[in-house]
């Protein structure tokens, strides 16, 4: 399956740990008892109609910045030049839910209650390991758009893993012509099964940190994919084109496992 001279390594690991705000690199994680990567997505926002607060109900929370320590035990949030003033907070993560959901209460003028799962909220609840995308297909999109470069791309899909030595959607490779034929394969001692090919909600067009839109966006990226399809990729798992990055799941076997940068992917 794996390309003539194709060398797939993992590049970049990115942790999303309080769901649709910033993320944190780091050099390993292990897999969390949800499948996930352990503190990816470990947080998220509730309104008090019990609906989800995220980049796809609010733009406004593009305008928050959340800075994480390196071993991701606590977050500093903030908003830059809000006129509000909104204060800039330190908070133990991922404990201090309660002090934090006063914290975005006031920013949102609206009650906001933070959630913790030790399974973190993924948005695929069946696919809900690690998503994967190759560093070309990100290059790729960003020479669609002028001036992106390749960390407003890597904000904007919000994948965890990003893999390099490979061209353009080699991650395509990694699910199968049917929904119930995944591809397994393994990033040094994980093991994973690819399952479908990540269809993208309203969040990849605005700006990751004003929420400003591009327009034109979905339909530019998807005349694109559409037209430059490659020859590995099974077409048939896409009813449309506005697509990017394999979902994969992870048994309950390889919690605990730890995913390391630079390690190989082994299809």
């Amino acid at each position: 399956m794996n390309l003539p001279n194709a060398a797939p390594r993992l590049a970049n690991i990115r942790l999303h740990p309080i769901k649709a705000l910033d993320p944190v690199s780091v050099n390993e994680a292990p897999i969390g008892p949800g499948g996930g990567l352990e503190f990816d997505r470990a947080w998220a926002l509730f309104s008090a109609d019990g609906q989800s607060v995220n980049g796809k109900r609010t733009a406004a929370i593009h305008l928050i910045r959340a800075v994480f320590a390196p071993d991701v035990s606590s977050v500093t949030l903030s908003v830059p030049g809000d006129k509000r003033e909104i204060p800039t907070k330190t908070f133990s993560f991922p404990r201090d839910t309660e002090a934090a959901s006063k914290w975005f209460s006031n920013f949102f003028e609206q009650p906001i209650t933070v959630r913790h799962s030790p399974e973190g909220f993924p948005d695929d609840n069946i696919a809900n390991g690690p998503t994967i995308v190759s560093s070309a297909s990100l290059q790729a999109v960003c020479d669609l758009f002028n001036g992106m470069d390749l960390d407003e791309a890597r904000r904007r899909f919000r994948t965890t893993l990003e893999i390099d030595g490979v061209p353009a959607f080699w991650e395509d490779q990694l699910f199968g012509e049917e929904e119930r034929s995944a591809v397994r394969f393994r990033i040094g001692e994980v093991n994973f099964e690819g399952s479908n090919p990540c269809a993208r909600c309203p969040v990849p067009p605005r700006d990751p940190r004003t929420g400003e839109i591009i327009p034109g966006f979905q339909k530019i990226f998807s005349d694109y994919r559409r037209s430059h399809i490659p020859a590995w990729t099974p077409e048939a798992r896409f009813d449309h084109y506005y697509r990017l990055a394999t979902n994969t799941r992870v048994a309950s076997s390889e919690a605990g496992k730890l995913l390391r940068v630079g390690e190989a992917l082994i299809v």
